[in-house]
């Protein structure tokens, strides 16, 4: 047992040392911080976007369109400036594009020295107007429906002052706003809040978070066993302490590793909430501990990082190369694309039959089962599930115990039969 401490320690100070290690330490925060921050120093730096808008119809519609420009409500749009039409008027609505696209290019600016960012186009006929959106960028779904949907309640005040609604009668129409409330017997308080909802987006950044720690972990490992497997050090090892003492040592190391700068990444994302949002953070905290989601993701982190650990150590104490480490990891890496398109589906589908299914195989249990937890699955699904994760680790172990020498002191390409032979006991040996 002192020689696997021995070689985790080892482990472990080898790779802190590294520059590699101390530049992950500080760029993951760096991009939390910028994700956390980005969307709003965005919209603060950008300038608002200039816009003409044109109506031939004479059906008074530019009043509506300005005002769903200048007051968006979509939050994702920025407010945007109303400028003259350069060249106005226009004889038709063909002419008005074709006035209007070297300014909206960049080709031309306006009168005013001014870049035209987009253009409104508004052609047809007061009773059945059509709109022409001219963009600087090709990708505007946003803007498209803001117009689309301000157009569209124009024209129906319209219509219904046609028909002889009253103005006010017509406005009173369109503030009305039924009140809808939400109700779920796994909402504690019967009435679902927001707050009901936060558990289920927490489990998925958990089934995330785990994945990345999983396989981060798992990384080191396989390079350091290469390496090691090169430098001929194995076999030193191999000479004064037993195979489980290396695997559990070198386990462990990379462990220590992987959970130290999980403590690191936290403690930062924890001070960028506090300030972002202390309300927040609480409610997370909150989640995590009322809710039991760290229980879950203590069980499911170690686990699956046992189960990836074990397979990564032994398919590197086969391998000469990184290369040849690749090319085994290869159709695995792919099939590990599966619990991520999964995942999203956790928050809205926890229950779904393939959800459940893919929950069962033990490959993607830790993941797809941490990011089901807030729902609350049955505690025999849990049981059945952790069983079946740690029962499969379990196989990995005796494999790997059988199987590591006859890897780590065999020389040349990868030989899928010297692995076969190996864990059955009827390998190379020293």
């Amino acid at each position: 047992m002192s020689r696997m401490f021995t070689i985790a320690v080892r482990e472990y100070l080898a790779f802190v040392r590294t520059v590699g290690f101390w530049l992950s330490i500080c760029l993951m925060p760096a991009g939390l911080l910028t994700a956390i921050y980005a969307t709003s120093m965005t919209a603060k730096v950008a300038p608002p976007p200039n816009i003409a808008v044109v109506d031939l119809t004479g059906g008074a519609y530019v009043a509506p369109l300005e005002t769903a420009l200048r007051n968006p409500t979509d939050r994702t749009l920025r407010p945007a400036v109303i400028v003259a039409a350069p060249g106005a008027p226009y004889a038709s609505a063909a002419a008005a594009s074709q006035a209007l696209r070297p300014y909206i290019a960049g080709e031309v600016r306006t009168p005013a020295g001014a870049r035209l960012d987009d253009a409104v186009i508004v052609g047809g006929t007061a009773s059945d107007p059509s709109l022409s959106l001219w963009t600087r960028n090709l990708i505007e779904p946003a803007l498209k429906t803001e117009l689309t949907d301000a157009l569209a309640g124009a024209v129906r005040r319209t219509r219904l002052e046609a028909s002889g609604v009253s103005a006010d009668r017509i406005a009173a129409i369109d503030a009305y706003q039924p009140q809808v409330a939400q109700f779920s017997p796994k909402s504690a308080a019967g009435r679902v809040s927001a707050r009901d909802n936060l558990p289920a987006f927490v489990g998925l950044a958990m089934g995330f978070v785990l994945y990345a720690l999983t396989l981060t972990g798992a990384g080191i490992l396989l390079n350091s066993v290469i390496e090691e497997k090169s430098n001929r050090i194995l076999e030193v090892l191999l000479t004064s302490a037993s195979v489980p003492e290396i695997i559990g040592g070198k386990i462990l190391g990379a462990a220590a590793v992987t959970l130290s700068a999980l403590t690191v990444w936290a403690t930062v994302a924890g001070f960028a909430f506090i300030g972002r949002d202390p309300r927040l953070f609480a409610d997370i905290l909150g989640v995590l501990t009322h809710h039991g989601l760290i229980f879950y993701f203590a069980l499911y982190f170690v686990g699956g990082y046992l189960m990836y650990a074990t397979l990564f150590t032994t398919i590197g104490a086969f391998c000469e190369t990184p290369r040849d480490a690749q090319t085994l990891l290869g159709p695995l890496m792919i099939l590990l694309t599966i619990p991520i398109v999964f995942m999203g589906q956790a928050v809205t589908h926890p229950d779904a039959p393939a959800l459940v299914a893919l929950s069962w195989i033990p490959p993607f249990t830790p993941f797809l089962m941490a990011a089901r937890a807030a729902s609350g699955p049955p505690a025999w699904e849990i049981a059945g599930t952790a069983a079946m994760m740690f029962g499969l680790t379990l196989v990995e172990l005796w494999i790997a115990g059988r199987a590591f020498r006859t890897g780590a002191l065999a020389s040349g390409r990868f030989d899928f039969r010297l692995l076969v032979a190996g864990a059955m006991g009827r390998g190379e040996r020293a």
